[in-house]
């Protein structure tokens, strides 16, 4: 019999009579979700009439009256406080008039699946615990190594977004190269001005931010010059510096561009760099067969980065990184440790996550993907890319009728524009512009700069954007421009500000 003195065991009942709270039963636990479930209703079934953006950041100011952990709150209170001052201020990603940075998306399956993989609390990073979350997770990947044009010998993992993904592949580009610190002064990486920062945050984050970096020149429709890269590397030879890694983009964040992915990768075998491409805002146009001319060469990387919370509309925290050569990866990530032994055995199936990755507590996001994958299937999730093609299309077409000056022809669905005034600094001008729409908030477009030419963005890739919304931010800029026009001591005397910074992971 166990030995227990009778005021320690009190001590225990007390104590887990106190901690009951965090386990409600079936009534409380349908009291709770009749809340929550009500709210969510109310939010999706309302957001037609909510702004995009919201100027006013004031009620923000209620989070840190309200403290955390001091005294309890009623469920209603405590949603009505996320509603006024979180969702209700700044930028709406679910919003159809997300039209500012690459949109995440929200898509209502996969919110079902998060709920239940919290739930459950299914732990997604080892094989032994977990073996039908990390099977899934595999499964997920296979589909997305089919339709890029990745070969069964490749592996890769689920991630947080193309930050995180970014510095797996990174990682694994540096141990597949064998370099050390003593070679990272000499090595050399290439890519496009227009890289996204996180791939130089992935360097760093790396160990490798010494590497010497080329910004390699772009043709007239902003894609990597294949000739210029090829001389880069030769001349780095010849200064005896040791060419390694050529970052490529499918899809720019600036502009959309799809660098030569083909080009680029002959160069890359010829001269054996490690080919890495940037598909996190691109990659998923793959699933259109009318797009696969323009990505060709994306299955010849050697390793490649996908955002599902960007092209097939899933919640943010939704990343992806696929290696051609699995072995790759899991060398660059292997570790173990003695409390682990027991999940020796299940790896003899693949690689856990947790071997293949930063990540060693890894939430199932995996499920958020497969459920709406099964619920769905792919069709309307490429309707609903083939859509966002010809929104930006469209919106291309249309607003340079208005009067505007357009960049390209959208290989994707961004497009940039800018007006120009009869008189009078163009970028100062831009400047106001954009800050008007974010007062107006109907729908929420940004900025970018390039070439020194302060330009407006119209991102079209949200699931709920859809034509009344491309015409509402016709008509928003067309009042926009009309306000400014009448009143010039809005724009002529104004400093110039910095551009607008990017977010939501895009």
């Amino acid at each position: 019999m166990r030995s227990i003195s009778s005021r320690q065991r009190s001590r225990i009942l007390e104590l887990e009579q106190a901690a009951r709270p965090l386990d409600p039963d079936a009534g409380e636990r349908d009291r709770l979700m009749a809340e929550v479930h009500a709210y969510a209703q109310r939010f999706l079934d309302g957001l037609p009439e909510r702004p995009a953006y919201r100027h006013d950041k004031s009620s923000v100011a209620e989070i840190r009256e309200l403290g955390a952990g001091t005294d309890t709150r009623p469920i209603e209170g405590l949603i009505d406080r996320i509603d006024e001052s979180v969702v209700g201020v700044g930028l709406v990603p679910s919003h159809a008039g997300h039209l500012g940075y690459i949109p995440g998306g929200g898509i209502y399956a996969s919110s079902l699946a998060d709920y239940l993989a919290a739930v459950t609390n299914e732990y997604a990073g080892v094989r032994f615990t977990g073996p039908g979350a990390v099977e899934m997770e595999n499964v997920i990947l296979g589909w997305m190594a089919r339709f890029t044009g990745y070969p069964a010998t490749c592996a890769g993992n689920l991630a947080s977004g193309g930050s995180i993904a970014s510095l797996i592949a990174v990682v694994t580009a540096r141990e597949a190269a064998g370099l050390r610190a003593r070679d990272y002064e000499r090595a050399v990486v290439y890519s496009s001005p227009h890289l996204h920062h996180c791939l130089h945050k992935a360097l760093r984050m790396a160990g490798v931010g010494e590497a010497v970096r080329r910004d390699v020149p772009l043709d007239g429709d902003f894609r990597m010059r294949v000739d210029a890269l090829a001389e880069s590397v030769a001349e780095d030879r010849a200064r005896g510096l040791r060419p390694w890694l050529v970052f490529a983009s499918a899809g720019t964040v600036d502009i959309g561009a799809i660098d030569p992915l083909a080009e680029i990768a002959d160069v890359a075998e010829r001269e054996d760099l490690w080919f890495h491409v940037d598909g996190a805002y691109g990659g998923f146009f793959a699933l259109l067969e009318e797009m696969r001319p323009a990505l060709a060469g994306l299955e010849r990387s050697d390793s490649l980065v996908l955002d599902p919370h960007k092209g097939m509309f899933l919640p943010y925290g939704t990343g992806a990184v696929l290696v051609r050569d699995g072995n790759a990866l899991a060398e660059a990530h292997a570790s173990g440790a003695s409390y682990l032994q027991d999940t020796v055995e299940a790896e003899r199936w693949g690689p856990s996550p947790a071997a293949v990755s930063p990540e060693l507590t890894k939430h199932f996001r995996g499920l958020r993907v497969w459920l709406p994958l099964l619920l769905h299937g792919e069709a309307p999730f490429k309707a609903c890319l083939r859509e966002k093609l010809e929104l930006a299309r469209y919106f291309h077409r249309e607003i340079e009728a208005l009067g505007f000056e357009v960049g390209p022809e959208p290989p994707l669905s961004v497009v940039t524009y800018r007006w120009v005034p009869e008189s009078g600094d163009a970028d100062a001008f831009n400047r106001a512009l954009i800050e008007e729409t974010h007062r107006d908030g109907r729908v929420f477009l940004s900025s970018t700069t390039i070439d020194g030419t302060f330009l407006l963005r119209m991102a079209a890739l949200a699931f709920r954007t859809h034509l009344d919304t491309i015409d509402l931010a016709l008509e928003v800029l067309a009042e926009a421009v009309e306000r400014l026009e009448a009143h010039p001591e809005r724009w002529r005397s104004a400093a110039p500000a910095e551009a607008l910074a990017g977010g939501g992971g895009a």
